[in-house]
């Protein structure tokens, strides 16, 4: 008699994940969609020697009610004709909304009625170790559930436009071609970052997009259609500051960008920025790279007199700048 107890008991932790996960998919299940993408130039308007109609697809998932859809950049950049497959089998045509490839994110919109739709969680609550399933059709395989946890949070990923993506969420749950775009859900059925990418070649190494960049870039799209980047005029590296010159003036870092070519007539050059000067601060924020200034020209920065903090020689000097918008690097 206690043989069947113990096999009861092993198999309870089972059942509870088990019932973890089904109620994950049946949440968010009905709300993921698979999307065929055209690019390029259909036959009809062929060009000799110039790229003609590709085809690529993707996963999505539909974040309201009157069908906005959130996926990956890659997956419907420069489309010319996007299908949507609803997860009950119907087949509608999307329209673009808007394109970020420095996230990888994208925005599309149907128009069809009785639409289920997923709940954004907050991905800043995720902890190493937690529960999370991945919805998405790789390889065309629609509504494929893989589960597993987060394995680690912070990670930063290169989109492919060379910009870093940061607070990447690092997951084992198996991704594969045609997962992009898809929802990462946590167990109370929230979807808690976007699925993007995998390393070739490695196992249960994925990455997603969390939420907390998702809900801002999502929000701009619909409402712009892109986002707005500053354009200061300038060429940069990291660099690390003598620890002295650091210490003296009080800096929140160690680090900074090292200006290596300014343009003319631009921001920078009106400011009387100089090749050779260290930028250590933006608007009181700490610069310690080139991805530090991107994050902090989004926006609201645009069009704003702002201070920038330098090193020049020894010497720290507080200018005021005015960035231009421009999809140019800073």
């Amino acid at each position: 008699m206690i043989i069947p107890q113990l096999i009861s008991n092993e198999s309870e932790p089972l059942d509870a994940y088990s019932s973890a996960v089904t109620a994950v998919v049946e949440k968010v299940g009905p709300a993921v969609v698979s999307l065929q993408v055209r690019t390029g130039r259909g036959q009809e308007l062929a060009i000799p020697n110039q790229p003609q109609e590709g085809q690529a697809s993707g996963s999505g998932f539909i974040f309201t009610p009157d069908g906005y859809i959130l996926t990956n950049s890659h997956v419907v950049h420069k489309a010319s004709h996007i299908q949507v497959t609803l997860a009950d089998g119907r087949q509608v045509t999307a329209e673009a909304v808007g394109d970020d490839p420095d996230t990888d994110l994208a925005v599309v919109r149907i128009f069809a009625p009785d639409l289920d739709h997923a709940s954004f969680g907050d991905s800043n609550t995720l902890r190493a170790g937690q529960l999370v399933v991945a919805i998405g059709n790789p390889y065309g395989f629609q509504a494929t559930v893989t589960a597993g946890v987060v394995s680690a949070l912070g990670r930063s990923l290169r989109a492919r436009t060379g910009r870093l993506i940061d607070n990447i969420i690092q997951t084992d749950a198996a991704l594969n071609p045609g997962n992009s775009g898809g929802p990462l859900v946590n167990a109370r059925g929230e979807v808690v970052g976007v699925n993007t990418a995998i390393i070739m070649g490695a196992q249960g190494i994925c990455f997603a997009i969390p939420m907390s960049t998702a809900t801002y870039i999502t929000s701009r799209l619909i409402r712009d259609g892109r986002i707005r980047r500053g354009y200061l005029g300038i060429g940069g590296q990291d660099v690390p500051l003598l620890r002295r010159v650091s210490r003296f003036y009080n800096l929140p870092t160690e680090k900074g960008v090292l200006i290596i070519s300014v343009e003319p007539k631009s921001p920078a050059e009106s400011a009387g920025l100089l090749a050779g000067d260290i930028i250590v601060t933006y608007n009181n924020q700490p610069v310690t790279n080139v991805d530090d200034l991107h994050k902090l020209l989004i926006g609201d920065a645009i069009g704003v007199e702002s201070e920038i903090s330098i090193i020049r020689g020894h010497e720290k000097l507080d200018l005021k700048i005015v960035p231009f918008e421009s999809r140019r690097a800073a």
